[in-house]
């Protein structure tokens, strides 16, 4: 039987693994035969697993999230050789489940970009076309996805890394409510903001790979039980539902007309299907989202990333002299430019004199944002937006100005930094390149986006498998 891992869902895989139409092993090769195909071209893959470790439906994994016996390496040459010798709660998870590793999956040097530019190991390119990139920090994981080298995959998202690359790739990525995925065994970047969340094809697979991580884990003492189950949609009725378009989200400076219109014409479907939509404000979390998390973010980074010393694993500098040379040579050797850059500017906002005036407003006004959403959602049961403001741009057009990257997730901080539930679905194309709608809920609402998400998808019924690679 010939695999068409290109246009098949996991849902599906798993179907025809149940039927015994396939086995697991046979599922596993094709995917491995994808990446062999595709990957010399995307690099989204930097290491892959020939060999079937499960008995289910093959998955990737970002590579931030330790993996038993496999390398983990969070994009960086500091831990450019370290293999884990335990995994993480949510690699646990889908391995109790059978799942079947196919690889560890690129990414910007422990998370810290928004184009998978600033891996240790190279770039890796959008498979809609290869001169442009394809989001991040996650980039690795929504490519592989969108080429048909996975099924579907494991990403974390701390500014927008899984709901960028999912719009910039054309896939399905939720940024899940914080507490509900557990961080135990994560490559901690920024701890108060960083969450696991899934990408993949369709709205049912990222549902249902969510109810598979998601859950209180001992291991992690911000985990909470879920207030309901996940439920995976089936039904395309919106009856009653109440959308609000932010003004600040919907018509920030520097969005695609093009995007717009797909975003427009996304909204016009929901309502078709019965909701309602309705103009509103978000003045302030937009307004200062950027700043707040720009401070927070690397503040946090400078505090995990101090573990990084050269003594203990990792890479470690030679023939250095005392024990401040050896970290300094090892830290200096081992991080690349924006993890150096962002320990700076977070040591600075946490050094005496500075952390009340820089650290400690930054976290007064992340709670006026966290106020400012919970107030909407009084009137609303979902937000939505443009995922980003553009479609994916081409490879070192925005690597000279960090700013100007920084900017490409003013869209999905201000939910990140109240820890709310968000989605990126698919909605159409802009000059050929797809476009993400995004869907911000109240916390726990994560079955309500996949109710509204899974609606909108079906309504457009977009073929997101890229064209040059049919």
């Amino acid at each position: 039987m010939t695999i068409d891992t290109l246009r098949l869902t996991a849902e599906e895989a798993h179907n025809l693994l149940r039927s015994r139409e396939i086995s697991s092993a046979e599922l596993h090769a094709a995917y491995v035969e994808a990446i062999d195909r595709h990957d010399p071209e995307l690099h989204a893959f930097l290491d892959v697993v020939a060999e079937p470790n499960g008995d289910n439906v093959p998955i990737a994994y970002k590579d931030i999230i330790s993996t038993a016996g496999i390398r983990t390496t969070a994009g960086s040459k500091i831990l450019e050789h370290y293999v884990p010798v335990f995994d993480s709660t949510v690699a646990a998870r889908c391995k109790a489940r059978g799942f079947s590793v196919v690889g560890k999956t690129n990414l910007d040097e422990f998370a810290m970009g928004s184009s998978t530019e600033n891996s240790a190991f190279g770039p890796t390119r959008n498979p809609w076309d290869p001169t442009r990139v394809p989001g991040g920090s996650g980039g690795g994981s929504a490519a592989a996805v969108a080429a048909g080298m996975a099924p579907w995959a494991l990403g974390s998202d701390t500014g927008g890394s899984i709901k960028l690359p999912s719009a910039f790739c054309g896939n399905v990525g939720l940024r899940p409510t914080y507490g509900t995925v557990s961080r135990y065994g994560i490559v901690a970047f920024a701890s108060s903001l960083d969450q696991v969340g899934p990408v993949a094809k369709t709205v049912r697979d990222c549902a249902y790979l969510y109810s598979v991580i998601a859950g209180r884990d001992p291991h992690d003492t911000t985990t909470v039980e879920l207030p309901e189950p996940v439920a995976v949609p089936q039904d395309t009725d919106l009856t009653g539902l109440r959308i609000g378009l932010p003004k600040e989200l919907n018509e920030i400076e520097g969005i695609e007309p093009g995007v717009k219109a797909a975003v427009r014409v996304a909204l016009e479907r929901a309502v078709a299907l019965g909701a309602s939509v309705e103009e509103c404000e978000l003045p302030l979390s937009v307004q200062y989202g950027l700043a707040c998390y720009y401070l927070i973010a690397p503040a946090e980074a400078s505090s995990n990333l101090a573990r990084y010393d050269g003594v203990r694993y990792g890479h470690r500098a030679e023939a250095a002299g005392s024990l401040v040379e050896l970290m300094e040579r090892t830290r200096d050797e081992g991080f690349g430019d924006e993890p150096k850059r962002r320990i700076m500017l977070g040591t600075y906002a946490l050094s005496a004199g500075y952390y009340d005036a820089f650290y400690g407003q930054a976290q007064k006004v992340r709670t006026v944002i966290k106020r400012e959403h919970e107030a909407l959602f009084e009137r609303f049961d979902l937000i939505a937006s443009p995922t980003c403001p553009t479609t994916a741009f081409p490879l070192g057009e925005k690597t000279a100005d960090p700013l100007a990257m920084y900017l490409t997730d003013v869209l999905t901080i201000p939910a990140n930094m109240a820890g709310l539930p968000s989605l990126s679905v698919p909605c159409g194309f802009s000059d050929g390149l797809p476009v993400g709608l995004q869907l911000i809920g109240p916390q726990f609402s994560e079955n309500i986006l996949f109710r509204a998400a899974h609606a909108v998808e079906q309504a457009l019924d977009l073929d997101l498998v890229p064209e040059r690679l049919k």
